[in-house]
């Protein structure tokens, strides 16, 4: 809608009052955030950021019932121990499709074994299942956000999953844990790929393994990670640093084109005494994911008070036609350009050994060859671009961009602020913009 030119003084006023308006929140969550100056400096919730446009769905205990997933949208939904839940997918004949399945378990949820953890599949109407996957918490039993994924897929074929029609996604949990809190929380991805204008290859590229690259080095810059996948911080290749604490996980995304081939190391600094006799099992775990949020690869290592570092192991260039390494994931997984994500966790039991808090954490990010050419799809994936490396993507990488624009009230959620608190700032900012409003100040 345009407007004329007597406008433009109410226009004027408006972008002042709205400038002042984000000066005064960001103003003061930096005067809450330095009242709480003895936290940690780098401290965050451990919680995980769910996607700000996710709908809330309720997984039905069979088909029957079954609510439907959209492709290229996110849910929230939960999932209660020893539960068995059912969602619908609605699918064309052509498309693959694919969803991700991301658990966390509420706070005080108890102890977790190595088993602990969820199975996603995905079944054809005579529950014939199409695809399965698990995901658990690895040996150090530390709660955090696991994600496992299901498709559909043409290319390649499954057997009895290629026509239209409804498919259910089925997602329980799986282990031993004696959970105190008892439900999980859930969020739930959908996506679509088309498929292609011709035939390519049917055959994975060459299966020699890669060499190993050697880690970036370089002086480090300050990158924060997100607090979940829809928050996740855009790096692009070199060395970033940030601090973490015990049972938080951090969301890093990476642009890879067609052609390129991504590796990345995670360093945990050391204590300031240096080693010490303690020692924690499975402490810091980086996991990879790529643009459907399918686990790629990931790695570990326990830590004793000293620098320590976790690798990927070498992986394959993008490739659309990696898809048909069936059994090898590091391969299989790197099928797609878009976004990567580096998930990077440090176990909650390190804090017994070594203190809260937080630890330097430092990411080297290597992403090398030469873009190729995409392999020429018949139409948009939902969500659109999701394969594909845009220039907002290299810019969001250059900058940093975590997916948001609400910086001042993340300000004040990281500064500890409770909900109160905010309630008592926002009237407070809204009292004195009334006022400036009537002339008073």
């Amino acid at each position: 809608m345009g407007h004329g030119p007597g406008d433009d003084e109410g226009w004027r006023v408006m972008g002042r009052r709205t400038a002042w308006w984000r000066g005064t929140a960001v103003a003061a969550a930096l005067c809450a955030s330095a009242a709480s100056a003895s936290w940690p400096a780098a401290a965050a919730s451990p919680s995980y950021a769910f996607a700000a446009d996710a709908t809330s769905v309720d997984g039905a205990t069979g088909t029957t019932d079954a609510q439907p997933l959209d492709p290229g949208r996110s849910y929230r939904s939960s999932l209660p121990k020893g539960a068995k839940l059912y969602y619908r997918l609605d699918l064309d004949d052509t498309s693959n499709s694919y969803v991700s399945v991301t658990a966390v378990p509420r706070p005080g949820g108890g102890t977790l074994s190595v088993s602990d953890g969820i199975r996603v599949s995905v079944q054809n109407a005579d529950s014939h299942p199409c695809s399965y996957q698990s995901a658990n918490f690895g040996t150090s039993g530390s709660p955090r956000p696991i994600t496992a994924w299901g498709a559909r897929t043409t290319t390649p074929p499954t057997p009895l999953c290629t026509g239209s029609g409804p498919y259910y996604v089925v997602v329980e949990r799986v282990g031993t844990a004696d959970s105190a809190a008892s439900t999980w929380d859930l969020e739930l991805t959908t996506a679509t790929e088309p498929a292609l204008t011709q035939a390519g290859p049917t055959t994975a590229p060459g299966t020699s393994d890669p060499a190993s690259p050697e880690p970036l080095t370089g002086e480090a810059r300050s990158r924060s990670g997100g607090a979940g996948f829809s928050r996740a911080a855009a790096v692009d290749q070199g060395v970033w640093r940030t601090g973490i604490s015990p049972g938080q996980t951090l969301y890093y995304r990476v642009p890879v084109d067609w052609g390129r081939r991504l590796s990345a190391t995670a360093d945990l600094g050391g204590t300031s005494g240096g080693g010490t006799s303690g020692y924690a099992v499975d402490a810091l775990n980086m996991t990879l994911y790529n643009p459907v949020r399918a686990e790629v690869d990931n790695a570990n290592t326990g830590y004793d008070g000293t620098e320590q570092s976790a690798s990927l192991a070498p992986l394959p260039a993008v490739d659309y036609a990696n898809r048909y390494a069936r059994n090898n994931t590091k391969v299989n997984g790197m099928r797609f350009a878009g976004s990567y994500y580096l998930a990077v966790h440090l176990s909650a039991g390190v804090s017994d050994e070594f203190g809260d808090g937080p630890f330097d954490l430092t990411l080297r990010v290597r992403v090398a060859g030469t873009v190729q050419t995409g392999p020429g799809y018949a139409g948009q994936p939902v969500p659109r671009n999701l394969f594909t490396v845009t220039a907002a993507d290299r810019a969001a990488a250059a900058s940093g961009d975590t997916g948001g624009d609400d910086t001042g009230m993340e300000a004040l959620a990281v500064g500890g602020l409770g909900a109160g608190t905010v309630v008592l700032i926002v009237l407070g900012v809204w009292t004195v913009a009334g006022r400036r409003r009537a002339g008073v100040l």
